[in-house]
C-alpha cells in the first residue's frame, strides 16, 4: 500500500496523551471564617462542568475540561473552586471520528485526575473533599450536538 493512499496514523496509536496539566486554578471562601462555623453537613454543591478541544497542530490538539463549583451553605457561598485540567493529545484517526474522541475519550481519561485535584482542593480548603461522581461525558457530548442542531435549524428557520 503507498503513503498516498494509507489511513491517516494507520500506523501509530489511533489516541496518545501526550501531557496533562493545570492551566487555571482558582478556590476562594468568601465568607470565611464564619461560613465553618455553620458547616454541620455537608454543602449544597452544584457543579458546573464545560468541555472544549482546541487545535494545536495537524493531528494535535489541547482538550480543556473546566469545572465550576460553588459550595453552600444555607444558601450562603462556602466555597467557589474552578479548574480548568487540560490535556494536549495527538489523535490518528480518520477525521469523522476525531471530534467525538477529543470530547468524549479525552475528557474521560484526564477526569480522575480532575477530581483527584477537586478532592484535594476541597479538603484542604477546610471542606469535606468533594468526591464528584463519574461523568457521562458521551451523553454531554449528544446534548451539545442536538444543541447546535436545534440551533442551525431554527437559524434556517428565520433566515426563510
Amino acid at each position: 500500500m503507498s503513503d498516498e493512499t494509507a489511513t491517516p496514523g494507520a500506523d501509530q496509536a489511533p489516541l496518545i496523551i501526550n501531557g496533562q496539566y493545570i492551566k487555571d486554578l482558582s478556590f476562594e471562601v468568601p465568607n470565611a471564617p464564619r461560613i465553618f462555623a455553620e458547616l454541620d453537613g455537608q454543602p449544597e454543591v452544584p457543579i458546573n462542568v464545560d468541555v472544549t478541544a482546541t487545535p494545536v497542530g495537524e493531528r494535535f490538539f489541547e482538550v480543556s475540561l473546566k469545572f465550576r463549583i460553588e459550595g453552600r451553605i444555607k444558601g450562603k457561598v462556602a466555597f467557589i473552586a474552578e479548574l480548568d485540567y487540560c490535556a494536549v493529545a495527538t489523535v490518528n484517526l480518520p477525521d469523522e471520528h476525531i471530534h467525538p474522541v477529543l470530547l468524549i475519550e479525552v475528557p474521560r481519561l484526564m477526569f480522575p485526575f480532575a477530581r483527584n485535584i477537586l478532592a484535594d482542593l476541597t479538603r484542604d480548603g477546610g471542606f469535606p473533599p468533594l468526591m464528584i461522581q463519574p461523568l457521562d461525558f458521551a451523553a454531554m457530548y449528544r446534548n451539545r450536538v442536538q444543541a447546535a442542531q436545534s440551533q442551525a435549524a431554527a437559524e434556517n428557520a428565520a433566515a426563510n
